[in-house]
C-alpha cells in the first residue's frame, strides 16, 4: 500500500498525549485552599489534644496531619502533570500522577493508622485525666472545618467519580486534540476527598468518645475511639491503595470494554487476535488492538467503529491479512 510522505499528510497524523481530567486546573486550586484550612486546624487539634489530655483529639489531629501530608502530595501532584503535560519522556503524558499520589497517600494512611493504635493501646494501659469540654470544643471545630472542606471538594469528586456514556470519544483519524477531558476516576482529587471524609468521620468519633467519657466516667472510651479511627483511615487506605494501584498496574479498567471492542470490530470473518486497554488519564482509556481480517481496510476504517465508545482516547489498530491460511502484516496505525 503506498504511502504518502507528504508534510502535510504526516502532520494530519500527529497528535498530542495530554490526558489530564477535565477540571484539572480547578480540582489544584481547591486542593490548595483545603490544605491550608486542613494545616491551621491539625495543629489546633494535635495542640488542644495534648493541652486537654485526649488521645481521641490526637489521634484525630495527628490523621488530619496525614489528610495535610496527603492533599500536598495531590497538590504537587497536579502541578507535575500540568507543566510536564507536553514533555515527551512521558510515552503516554502525565495523566496517572494522580493516580501515583493516590497511592502514595494511602501508604502514608496506613502507616499513621498503626501509630495510632500504638498511642491507644498506651492510653488504656496509662489513663491520664482529660479536659472534657475543651477537648469536645475543639473536635468539633475540626469537624466544621471537615465539613466546609469537604463541601468545596465535592463537586469536583462528584464529577469525576461518575460515568457518563456520551463522553467525547476518540475521533476516527489521528488528528484529534486530548486536552478534552472526562469525568472518570480522578484518584488524585479522590484521595483528597476521601482525607477530608475519613478526618470528618474520625472528629465525629472523637466526640463521642470524649462526651460518653464526660458524661459516664468512661475514660476508656476516648482511647477505644482513638482505635476506631484508626480503623477508619486503614479502611480508607485500602481503597485508595486498591484503585490507584490498578490504575498503575494497567489493569482493564472497565470489564465491559473488551467485549464492546470484540463486538464492535469482529465481523464479516475479522478477528481481534490481541487486545490491551488501560487508564492513561482520568476519563482517558487507550487500546491497542491487533486485527486479522478478510480484507484489510486502513486502520481508520475500523478506528470509526469505535468512534462512539466513551473515554477511548488513543488507538493504536494493527491490520494483517489473513489469504489461503497465511497471515501477513499489511498495515498499522
Amino acid at each position: 500500500m503506498p504511502v504518502s510522505t507528504h508534510p502535510h499528510a504526516a502532520a494530519a497524523h500527529q497528535h498530542t498525549h495530554v490526558f489530564l481530567g477535565a477540571h484539572h486546573d480547578r480540582n489544584e486550586r481547591r486542593t490548595r485552599f483545603v490544605i491550608a484550612l486542613t494545616a491551621v486546624m491539625m495543629i489546633a487539634e494535635i495542640t488542644g489534644g495534648t493541652i486537654f489530655g485526649s488521645m481521641a483529639l490526637v489521634a484525630d489531629g495527628w490523621h488530619m496531619s496525614t489528610h495535610a501530608g496527603a492533599l500536598l502530595i495531590s497538590a504537587l501532584a497536579y502541578a507535575y502533570a500540568r507543566r510536564h503535560k507536553n514533555d515527551p519522556a512521558f510515552a503516554f503524558g502525565t495523566g496517572k500522577m494522580g493516580d501515583l499520589a493516590g497511592f502514595s497517600s494511602a501508604v502514608i494512611l496506613a502507616l499513621i493508622s498503626l501509630f495510632i493504635v500504638g498511642q491507644s493501646v498506651a492510653r488504656l494501659l496509662h489513663p491520664v485525666p482529660i479536659a472534657f469540654g475543651e477537648a469536645i470544643a475543639v473536635a468539633a471545630l475540626g469537624l466544621a472545618v471537615n465539613i466546609a472542606s469537604a463541601a468545596f471538594l465535592h463537586d469536583g469528586h462528584h464529577e469525576s467519580d461518575h460515568h457518563h456514556d456520551d463522553d467525547h470519544p476518540h475521533e476516527d483519524d489521528h488528528h484529534h486534540d486530548h486536552h478534552h477531558g472526562h469525568h472518570h476516576h480522578d484518584n488524585n482529587l479522590r484521595a483528597a476527598y476521601i482525607h477530608i471524609v475519613a478526618d470528618a468521620a474520625t472528629s465525629l468519633l472523637a466526640i463521642a468518645g470524649l462526651g460518653a467519657g464526660w458524661a459516664f466516667g468512661w475514660v476508656w472510651m476516648d482511647a477505644v475511639m482513638g482505635m476506631v479511627g484508626a480503623a477508619v483511615i486503614a479502611n480508607w487506605s485500602y481503597g485508595l491503595m486498591r484503585d490507584a494501584g490498578r490504575v498503575l498496574l494497567d489493569m482493564v479498567p472497565r470489564k465491559e470494554l473488551p467485549q464492546d471492542i470484540r463486538r464492535r470490530l469482529e465481523s464479516a470473518g475479522d478477528m481481534v487476535t490481541d487486545l490491551h486497554i488501560w487508564q492513561i488519564g482520568p476519563g482517558h482509556y487507550g487500546a491497542i488492538i491487533s486485527l486479522l481480517a478478510t480484507a484489510p481496510q486502513a486502520p481508520d476504517a475500523y478506528k470509526a467503529r469505535l468512534a462512539d465508545m466513551p473515554a477511548l482516547s488513543h488507538i493504536t489498530i494493527e491490520v494483517h491479512a489473513r489469504d489461503a491460511g497465511n497471515i501477513s502484516e499489511t498495515i498499522a496505525g
